[in-house]
């Protein structure tokens, strides 16, 4: 009985997947999605130490927030565009640079619009990598699985709300609050490790083009979508950043 073939990193993906491939990229997916999710919610519970740290109030400080959103909302359909044609892994192994970079300025922002900066930056990376993160894992997984595969990989967000997030904010809150952007700033980069030793090569699609990605804004079931979610993220972020 033939074993079936393993991907390498330096290969692309075959039409069987192992299945210690699969639990390795999806490990290293997790990583991505727990450094995210730490960064997109640390910052409510450190508005007083941000706040003190660039000399401004703390509604202020709270803007930071807002630029971390901003640029997610940016960053989806400017790189859904532009990274249309490019493969996937290179694609995913540049967001996180990226990511890492931005959360690295973020702490060693010396003040408020150089932070305010950084979290811009930080942000555009996010909405993409989910994307392309469950697209890798679709790609790995065996017939009937594809969708339990999309949920593994989105593990890293509830993990970094229930473990990642109050820790950071505890850290953060002990020791300065540049520990936790420099904590992010160091998962980000380890992504990038990892993606880069276990994920494998995946090609892009030529059947995508930026014409393609634009036109589904054409459908009313897309706005409809992007409403909702826009209406109970904002209403759930408005919560938080309140208490």
């Amino acid at each position: 009985m033939t074993t079936p073939p393993q991907a390498s990193p330096g290969t692309a993906v075959p039409a069987v997947v192992d299945p210690r491939t699969v639990r390795l990229a999806s490990i290293a997916l997790i990583t991505g999605g727990f450094a995210i999710g730490v960064t997109e919610f640390v910052t409510m519970g450190l508005l007083p130490q941000i706040a003190d740290g660039v000399g401004v109030s703390i509604p202020t400080a709270g803007h930071t927030i807002s630029a971390y959103a901003l640029g997610v909302v940016i960053g989806v359909p400017l790189i859904a565009t532009a990274g249309a044609r490019l493969p996937r892994r290179a694609l995913l192994l540049a967001l996180m640079a990226v990511f890492a970079v931005g959360n690295t300025l973020a702490a060693l922002a010396p003040g408020y619009g150089t932070l305010m900066a950084a979290r811009f930056l930080a942000g555009l990376p996010h909405g993409a990598f989910f994307g392309l993160a469950s697209l890798v894992a679709v790609s790995l997984a065996p017939p009937g699985r594809k969708g339990r595969a999309v949920g593994t990989i989105m593990l890293g967000i509830p993990i970094a709300m229930i473990v990642g997030v109050p820790t950071a904010t505890w850290v953060g809150q002990a020791v300065g609050w540049r520990t936790a952007y420099w904590t992010v700033a160091v998962l980000g980069v380890l992504t990038v490790l990892l993606i880069r030793a276990w994920v494998p090569i995946t090609p892009a699609d030529p059947d995508q083009s930026w014409r393609r990605e634009l036109r589904a804004f054409t459908s009313v079931q897309v706005w409809l979508t992007l409403a909702v979610g826009a209406i109970g993220f904002g209403g759930m972020f408005a919560m938080y950043n309140d208490l």
